[in-house]
């Protein structure tokens, strides 16, 4: 796989966290709705299992190798377990507990683990900039959830469950970029889903099969953007990001996408904006600009010696 090493983020794949952000950003308010109707290890089955199953016929048509080389099971159970089972076990019963863009929020803190956790199993280098997104990033996300506290102080078990997927989430992350399996990026996700997706469905078979009820439509809808975006194209262009550029740009760069959760919770669910959510936005831009923008814009400005000037 191509691994971009340097401190910024490749303009070849900008458009993969652009559709990335968007993507994942505007599925929390779905996942909110689809649960109306559906069982939680039922509706998280169908969607890692049509995710899967997309994937796998993606790299069937490209001819992409879809064997997993000897040797790396073990490193792709170890991904799948973090990436896919631990954090949809968490996201999808603590949404439950919240709003959807509370718990989207809560959810990417994921940065803040995957900067440390980086640096303590990857020895990156924690560099000002990462360091300087981290804290902007933060201060975002304490933003948002200050006009929340109060229900999340009375939520303590879907915030306790969210911090817990955010935790999965950064460490499979590390994982990857550290245990690298040798498989082209539609292959190893689909792998994942459908690896990471065996637990879950067993659970659905166990205890979901008498409530399973024919949907309406638009939790019918949520179902199929589940599926088809986040799933299919959400979780390629994931590991697209997490394999090709290191963790500390890499997670950093996700901190857009609980601010769409959040915008896109008021358009769907009716939540109501506050000041917070802007001031958010505000230093989100401004955390991305830390490992977006390559070295030298950052300090370009202040760096330019004036012209002498003629006498």
């Amino acid at each position: 796989m191509n691994r971009q090493q340097g401190p910024g983020f490749p303009a070849s794949i900008l458009w993969v966290l652009v559709a990335l952000t968007l993507g994942w950003g505007f599925n929390w308010p779905m996942i909110k709705l689809a649960l109306t109707e559906l069982p939680v290890l039922s509706f998280r089955t169908l969607c890692l299992a049509g995710g899967a199953a997309g994937l796998f016929a993606i790299a069937a048509y490209a001819r992409l190798p879809l064997r997993v080389p000897q040797g790396q099971w073990g490193r792709l159970l170890l991904m799948a377990l973090f990436n896919i089972t631990l954090w949809n076990l968490c996201s999808v019963y603590g949404i439950g507990y919240m709003a959807s863009g509370r718990a989207a929020i809560l959810a990417f803190t994921m940065p803040l683990w995957g900067v440390l956790l980086s640096a303590w199993l990857l020895k990156e280098r924690l560099s000002a900039r990462r360091i300087l997104g981290v804290v902007l990033g933060m201060a975002a996300i304490l933003l948002l959830l200050s006009n929340e506290l109060q229900a999340v102080q009375a939520a303590p078990k879907g915030t306790l469950l969210m911090l817990g997927a955010a935790l999965s989430w950064a460490f499979g992350t590390v994982m990857m970029r550290r245990y690298p399996v040798d498989l082209p990026v539609a292959s190893l996700t689909a792998w994942q889903l459908l690896v990471g997706g065996i637990p879950i469905c067993a659970g659905a078979l166990a205890f979901e099969m008498h409530s399973l009820r024919p949907l309406t439509l638009w939790p019918a809808v949520a179902l199929a953007y589940n599926v088809l975006v986040a799933f299919v194209f959400c979780h390629w262009a994931w590991v697209k990001i997490a394999t090709t550029v290191p963790v500390g740009v890499s997670t950093l760069s996700t901190l857009m996408i609980p601010v769409v959760g959040v915008f896109s919770g008021m358009l769907v669910l009716a939540e109501r904006p506050h000041w917070q959510d802007f001031a958010a936005l505000a230093l989100v831009l401004m955390a991305l600009a830390t490992v977006m923008l390559p070295p030298g814009a950052l300090r370009a400005p202040f760096s330019r010696r004036r012209e002498p000037v003629a006498k």
